[in-house]
């Protein structure tokens, strides 16, 4: 998919979308490649304010430049694109994991990271704590449902090619707030 038809898909599902910067080419293609893409994960932030949570997922931060994702999900239910291609944002997490997703299966627990997430997924950074107190909008929980079926959608793919952070990487908690069964039957439904 192009940026701009990931533009596209994101628009046609209703979204409101919002483009930062020069977000069609700020990747980190340069480390390595991106793709094939299989699916799409779901992040938080442990950020609070949208504005600096966009900020810090475009820019990144000492250890970890940016960009951290390609959409960032803010509590307001806009989807602020900060980045197309290769992202810092799932690390290497379960070879298990990513065959599940492939077949579209269930995943299987997470027990080890060797296969490189950054270059076989679809990344949202959602705006939240992430510590179990921070409320999740209607209006949130609304464009991560959509945002994941629009690439969905585009590719063919059904909802359980949408993940957690925390069924990629051991020791990951995100998203915290939500289950992502839960997230996928609200998937599910959207692409009936």
């Amino acid at each position: 998919m192009s940026a701009s038809s990931f533009l596209e898909a994101l628009r046609a599902e209703g979204l409101t979308v919002v483009e930062t910067g020069d977000w069609r080419e700020h990747n980190r293609n340069h480390k390595g490649p991106w793709g094939p893409v299989h699916g799409v994960m779901i992040h938080h932030t442990v950020t609070r304010g949208s504005a600096a949570t966009v900020a810090i997922c475009r820019k990144g931060h000492e250890d970890l430049p940016g960009p951290l994702c390609h959409g960032v999900i803010t509590k307001d239910g806009r989807v602020h694109l900060v980045g197309y291609g290769r992202a810092n944002h799932a690390g290497l997490g379960d070879d298990d994991v990513l065959r599940a997703v492939i077949a579209e299966k269930a995943p299987p627990p997470d027990n080890e990271a060797g296969a490189d997430g950054n270059r076989h997924f679809y990344g949202f950074e959602c705006e939240n704590l992430g510590d179990g107190d921070d409320p999740w909008p209607a209006a949130q929980l609304d464009a991560v449902e959509r945002a994941a079926a629009a690439v969905c959608r585009h590719h063919g793919w059904s909802e359980r090619s949408v993940i957690g952070h925390l069924e990629w990487q051991p020791g990951k908690v995100d998203p915290r707030g939500f289950t992502m069964t839960s997230m996928r039957e609200r998937i599910r439904d959207r692409l009936k």
